[in-house]
């Protein structure tokens, strides 16, 4: 055997006798590091098929009865039920998200349609899903409850914030909104931007159909 062979099989020999010294010497800690572990994963898997997934179930039954109102416009009765049946609002309350996270953007919804701008605001920043649509759709929204406010500044950051995650047929609905909301605070250059977006950009939208007469409007105030 070559000296080269001979050095590394004792270099293998040496981190071989140091590692069994190591786990002789820390034993105890480890088999308790590995128990902990073992059990805490036994915990999450347990609390998660005998926890969390029978309340998920419940609270998703819980919600038919509340999108069955909202899809017939008692928002209202969507929202704060009716005793019998929870609304959103119970839901949210009882169950949290995991109802699904929609269940945000249906009570801020509701609260919007009801008139109740902040409580809208609250549901609807609460909402985290991940789909671009809803997501706009719920900016919106936030949109639309500043309006109501009258807090246009805030209301048009949210409408252009729509339009840019949407970036389809919707957007040119959310670009309408911004352009309004910019001619409520007197900004007619910002406002024929938005007109102009949709014209060059979302020309088969229903909005575009109509969109010169803004263009027009815009053009001639901000021109004085």
């Amino acid at each position: 055997m070559s000296k080269e062979n001979t050095e590394k099989n004792t270099a293998v020999a040496e981190a071989v006798s140091r590692t069994e010294l190591f786990f002789t010497n820390n034993r105890k800690a480890i088999i308790i590091a590995i128990s902990v572990v073992i059990i805490a994963c036994a915990g999450i898997f347990i609390y998660h098929k005998y926890g969390y997934m029978p309340a998920r179930q419940e609270a998703l039954g819980q919600t038919f009865q509340a999108e069955a109102n909202f899809r017939n416009g008692e928002y209202d009765l969507a929202l704060n039920g009716d005793g019998n049946v929870l609304g959103f609002s119970q839901v949210i309350d009882e169950y949290g998200s995991k109802a699904g996270k929609a269940v945000y953007l249906y009570a801020g919804i509701c609260e919007l349609n009801l008139g109740n701008w902040n409580e809208a605001i609250s549901y609807l920043t609460s909402y985290k899903g991940t789909d671009k649509i809803l997501k706009a759709r719920a900016l919106s929204c936030i949109g639309d409850a500043y309006t109501g406010l009258n807090d246009y500044t805030k209301a048009v950051h949210y409408f252009e914030k729509a339009a840019s995650i949407a970036d389809n047929a919707f957007a040119a609905t959310y670009l309408l909104k911004a352009g309004l909301t910019y001619e409520a605070l007197g900004d007619y250059g910002k406002a024929l931007n938005a007109y102009n977006t949709i014209k060059e950009s979302y020309p088969m939208s229903v909005e575009a159909m109509d969109i010169d007469k803004y263009i027009s409007r815009a053009e001639t105030i901000s021109e004085k």
